[in-house]
């Protein structure tokens, strides 16, 4: 009985955030905002805006800057840190230990976060023992494209049509939509269905241990078994869905942060052709609002009549969705 009242004493009060956790709002939609310390207050910069219930095919998240204007997460977001040359701003999509395969919506309008999903359900990736869902946070680099119509020099594949993947390896469990800044340590080359898919280890540069970490050999030194398990989980964790083991360019060697800075710099031209209507983007959305010089500017006042008409839209398939379910309930009944 002690212990339990302790645990009930310790519990933060309704309302409150839990340490660690970001601040958010208790009405379902509402503006998300990032606990950072003063010496970080960079990344502050940018918050988010859920629309549609989390865990459903419906559900959003939308990025706004700090004037509170809607912005796209993809194009929006410069790749560098500002005035920091070799820090990189990275878009978190999936925490650390999480499974539900969360991703920027390249294809939709201000390109929100959204859920992928396959053959008509919700993509959970599967936990690989002895690995619990991803094991660093993971997101992508703003401003990064890898062009499907592009056939990489090092590993003689095409890319894989998203931005470049991060790998983040500090010791904090980041939130989904969080920008944080990292430093650059390596890359692997992922071969994904014939497909380049680059993914870059990195470190947050406010990890406590991030003065450590220089390039992938202190990775090797300081966090031993990690590039391992990396190499394993990447390997693996397609299998549990019926699909074969993935492989890798350079026999699944990590190549350095110099080796890695020129695949960013490739991705980031590939990006700005791809922006200016120099390559052919398929289906990808371009709309943004602070790259004035791309045919595909939008004003901020039409930014916000696209995220007001998807969250109509949004609303509609979930009363679509309430209704069908209710009627299915009565039919059981009967």
């Amino acid at each position: 009985m002690r212990a339990l009242t302790l645990l009930r004493l310790l519990r933060p009060a309704p309302g409150l955030p839990r340490p660690g956790l970001p601040l958010r709002s208790a009405r379902a939609g509402a503006g998300r905002s990032w606990l950072l310390p003063p010496s970080h207050r960079a990344m502050s910069q940018y918050s988010t805006e859920e629309r549609g219930l989390p865990c459903s095919a419906q559900y959003r998240l939308y990025f706004k800057n700090v004037d509170g204007h809607y912005i796209s997460p993809f194009h929006d977001i410069p790749l560098k840190a500002e005035s920091k040359e070799a820090v990189f701003n990275m878009v978190v999509e999936v925490p650390r230990w999480t499974n539900a395969k969360m991703e920027i919506a390249t294809k939709e309008p201000l390109n929100p976060i959204k859920q992928d999903i396959k053959k008509g359900k919700l993509r959970y990736v599967a936990n690989i023992f002895p690995h619990k869902g991803y094991i660093w946070n993971y997101g992508a680099l703003p401003q990064t494209w890898e062009d499907p119509l592009h056939r990489d020099g090092a590993t003689n594949c095409c890319g894989d049509n998203d931005p470049i993947d991060v790998c983040e390896i500090g010791s904090k469990v980041r939130a989904c939509g969080e920008i944080i800044q990292v430093k650059i340590l390596g890359i692997l080359a992922l071969i994904d269905q014939n497909e380049t898919d680059w993914k870059l280890i990195a470190i947050s540069v406010d990890d406590p241990e991030a003065s450590k970490f220089h390039n992938i050999d202190d990775v090797w030194k300081h966090k031993p078994g990690y590039l391992e398990a990396t190499l394993d989980w990447f390997q693996l964790y397609k299998v549990p869905d019926g699909k074969p083991e993935n492989k890798f360019a350079f026999n699944g060697e990590f190549k350095d942060k110099d080796f890695a800075r020129e695949v960013i710099e490739s991705t980031h031209k590939c990006w700005k052709a791809l922006l200016h209507k120099k390559s052919d983007g398929g289906d990808i959305n371009c709309v943004n609002v602070q790259v004035y010089d791309s045919p595909f500017c939008c004003s901020k006042e039409e930014a916000r009549c696209i995220v007001q008409s998807a969250s109509t839209a949004i609303n509609e398939d979930s009363n679509s969705k309430e209704d069908e379910d209710i009627h299915r309930w009565h039919f059981i009944k009967k």
